[in-house]
């Protein structure tokens, strides 16, 4: 049986980040693939100006780029309307009923999880797989995410823990820095950088 990983996510712009953590699920939990797959329209980010999903797309493939195991799908860009997350997993398992599908996700999207489009369905199609996200500001010295799963499994769903390390990069803090004309380099791979570059993404936003 086939065992890919499917990681979700806006990735306006990828980081260094989102690799460590595909990578890292990659080894630990014994990947064939791991798909990136940028939304279209997150429901959860409804309001929230988006990049074009070409060039998040497009960006998407840049870092990936040089890593076998990593594969990128459009299917969620490209649909029309919110992009559920359920009828990604639907359409998936009719494709490929032989595989075992996981769901990467961070730990503050488990502890929503319970407001997403059928959460119980997604759990049946898939494992979720629930990383540890660095405390915001102010949490207790040296705590990880950690910390907050025993909150976050009160939704009564199966997870598999990730152990993963911590890396202490978002991409709203790179869209501020390119917004500044700061550069991103070692934050992001040197290819997406120079396509955040050559197409002034984050420079044309208020």
């Amino acid at each position: 049986m086939r065992r890919i990983g499917l990681f979700g996510g806006t990735f306006d712009p990828p980081h260094l980040g989102h690799l460590v953590l595909a990578e890292w699920a990659r080894a630990r939990l014994r990947l064939d693939l791991v798909v990136f797959m940028p939304a279209g329209t997150p429901p959860h980010k409804r309001g929230r100006r988006l990049t074009d999903a070409a060039d998040r797309l497009a960006m998407a493939r840049l870092a990936a780029r040089g890593n076998p195991a990593f594969r990128v799908s459009g299917y969620e860009a490209r649909r029309d309307g919110p992009s559920f997350t359920v009828d990604t997993l639907r359409h998936l398992r009719a494709r490929e009923p032989g595989t075992r599908f996981f769901l990467l996700m961070g730990a503050d999207s488990l502890a929503e999880f319970p407001t997403w489009h059928e959460p119980r369905e997604i759990a049946r199609l898939a494992t979720l797989v629930v990383a540890a996200r660095p405390l915001p500001a102010g949490g207790p010295p040296g705590a990880s995410a950690h910390a907050r799963f025993p909150t976050a499994l009160r939704t009564r769903v199966r997870a598999i823990l990730l152990d993963n390390p911590l890396v202490d990069i978002s991409s709203s803090a790179l869209r501020a820095r390119a917004r500044a004309g700061l550069p991103l380099r070692y934050l992001v791979p040197d290819a997406v950088a120079a396509y955040v570059a050559r197409h002034a993404l984050y420079r044309r936003r208020a």
